[in-house]
């Protein structure tokens, strides 16, 4: 296994809109995360489905219901994407942000502290549940999305403060 990874972090729409995007940033940097590559986006429907269904198999694993659920939520604004570089990337940035059902996810996670939503209410009124950011799954995912969101000449090499010493 690789141990320094890339993974990728959107900063849904609810995360922007809220206004809380630094917030959550600063947990990713106080761990020794390295921020390789940002953008503010709002990509079409194209752009989102490769990234649900083709990638990360929204449909065919939940349903098209789902799928557009969380189509109609991702389209209420734009998004902050970043690529995340550090030690083990992919895991330490799942569990920061914690379970991806907001009700679920443990206090002291993203999800825990910022957001409250459970997938029941979000059946019951056929939406989508706000649930501030997405990461790459696992390492599989991130080395797919990754370059879905961003080319090579988007992301950048350079040392931060702690790697001076770690190298």
């Amino acid at each position: 296994m690789e141990h320094i990874q890339r993974t990728l972090v959107l900063f849904k729409p609810d995360a922007v809109q809220r206004g809380i995007v630094g917030e959550i940033l600063t947990r990713f940097e106080r761990v020794g995360l390295k921020i390789i590559g940002t953008k503010m986006i709002a990509p079409d429907e194209s752009h989102y489905h490769k990234h649900y269904e083709e990638i990360g198999q929204v449909i065919t694993r939940r349903g098209e219901k789902v799928f557009n659920n969380v189509l109609d939520m991702m389209n209420q604004g734009p998004v902050i994407a970043m690529v995340l570089e550090g030690v083990e990337a992919v895991d330490l940035v799942r569990k920061l942000i914690g379970l991806t059902e907001p009700k679920a996810a443990a206090p002291g996670t993203i999800r825990g502290d910022f957001s409250h939503m459970s997938y029941g209410y979000g059946d019951s009124t056929d939406k989508g549940i706000p649930n501030l950011i997405h990461a790459s799954g696992d390492l599989e995912d991130a080395l797919k999305e990754v370059p879905h969101w961003f080319s090579e000449d988007e992301l950048y090499d350079y040392s931060v403060l702690h790697e001076k010493f770690t190298r």
